[in-house]
């Protein structure tokens, strides 16, 4: 009758354990997740600071001013204003 209550409590002590040992890796985890988090967040800091950087490029590179005095460059000679009749336009119904 002993060995009987010995085994069930063996078999308990068995049965939390491995429910704690579960409990403390899904926590490894989630700890191993939140270290990760700052390092995340500022690569995307910088991954914001290089938009706005290469925002601001496109902006300059586009400019009117800038594109003025593109076509006056040699290699850009070609390009030209259409004329009034070389434009076509569609109406969108």
């Amino acid at each position: 009758m002993n060995s009987g209550l010995f085994i069930r409590v063996l078999f308990c002590i068995a049965i939390v354990g491995v429910f704690l040992y579960v409990h403390i890796l899904k926590q490894n985890t989630i700890t191993e997740l939140r270290l990760q988090i700052p390092q995340a967040a500022k690569e995307l800091e910088a991954i914001k600071q290089e938009n706005v950087r290469l925002r601001f490029e496109m902006d300059q590179f586009e400019s009117p001013q800038h594109l003025m005095e593109l076509s006056s460059q040699p290699q850009f000679s070609h390009l030209k204003y259409p004329l009034l009749n070389e434009i076509i336009t569609l109406e969108v119904p």
